[in-house]
């Protein structure tokens, strides 16, 4: 059921099972992040391979170290600056944290969500959370409560409904290297910003795709059913697809051609933060069209720009 009750999710987490929350970014398949049992439901329900870590969500900044241990300073740093909210830590992990939680190694992504409802939860049961994003592995991240029932109205009892996601794109991944800082993943919060926090360049690993660090590491990700496809020349791609049906995926402006059978555009006033929000619950759209192909427009390649590209590289097919 979709449902605004924390009082149902609470009942089912208590039990071991698993519901759907909101959070800033995407949806969460959630679970308690202490049961083995329901990190292993968690798994089966989204088909996701067991060398894929996830994400445990904690109440605040001072449950940080109930999770994680041998905490670098610039990771409180930016913790301070940006919990609750749409950044990921990688940290060395506390021995009770499951090694299916972390894919067997010895670092734990963690973060405080910045949503009213699965803060309230969080606060209301004893256990952490953890919770990838609320689809089948591989498929379009959810931003409704609807994208979610869409994936898997019989397997889940309760999902939590939070509205729209504010962010839209998943967390920003920040591990630690020799205690330095190093992206894993491109995401809500643009690299520059966790630059300018630090006082200095990070460095960057955000493929790996036979034993990541951290989730959306891997090269596919993120994909629509549909053939799709990411140019920086939409007007002479769609030569290649005569005949076809054509939804396309645009930043601002609209494409004038009578063959194409449907347009998204993400900000029609050129906003990053505004296509960011949107990206998803268009790319769901347009997946239910029943169409031949879609075709994306590449962004620039500057702040969150740079994030919204490399969702599109990973849901795309490479030419």
């Amino acid at each position: 059921m979709i449902t605004k009750e924390i009082s149902k999710a609470k009942e089912v987490l208590i039990n071991n099972q698993l519901v759907a929350i909101p959070t800033e970014t995407v949806y969460g398949l959630a679970g308690n992040a202490y049961s083995e049992m329901a990190i292993k439901k968690i798994f089966e329900l989204k088909k996701r391979p067991y060398f894929n870590p996830l994400i445990v969500h904690i109440k605040s900044i001072s449950s940080l170290f109930e999770i994680a241990t041998d905490i670098p300073e610039t990771a409180y740093m930016l913790a301070e600056k940006f919990w609750p909210g749409p950044l990921t830590l990688v940290l060395k992990k506390r021995s009770h944290i499951s090694d299916l939680i972390t894919a067997g190694k010895e670092t734990v992504a963690v973060r405080v969500p910045n949503h009213p409802l699965t803060l309230a939860l969080l606060n209301e049961i004893d256990f952490p959370l953890t919770a990838p994003s609320a689809n089948p592995f591989g498929s379009i991240s959810p931003t409704s409560a609807q994208h979610v029932f869409n994936y898997f109205e019989k397997e889940l009892d309760v999902i939590l409904d939070g509205g729209e996601c504010e962010k839209g794109l998943e967390s920003t991944i920040i591990g630690f290297e020799n205690n330095k800082p190093i992206l894993y993943r491109h995401g809500s919060i643009a690299a520059e910003e966790i630059e300018q926090v630090i006082g200095s360049k990070i460095g960057m690993k955000t493929v790996d795709d036979q034993a990541p660090n951290a989730p959306g590491m891997l090269t596919r990700h993120y994909a629509p059913m549909t053939d799709t496809y990411l140019t920086d020349n939409i007007t002479e791609f769609i030569k290649d697809f005569e005949g076809k049906k054509i939804g396309l995926l645009l930043f601002k402006d609209a494409v004038t051609d009578h063959t194409i059978i449907r347009q998204e555009i993400l900000s029609s006033s050129g906003d990053l933060h505004e296509a960011a929000k949107n990206l998803y619950a268009a790319m769901h759209r347009l997946d239910q069209d029943k169409l031949d192909v879609i075709i994306a427009e590449k962004f620039p390649n500057e702040g969150l720009g740079k994030t919204i590209n490399d969702k599109l590289e990973r849901a795309t097919k490479k030419e």
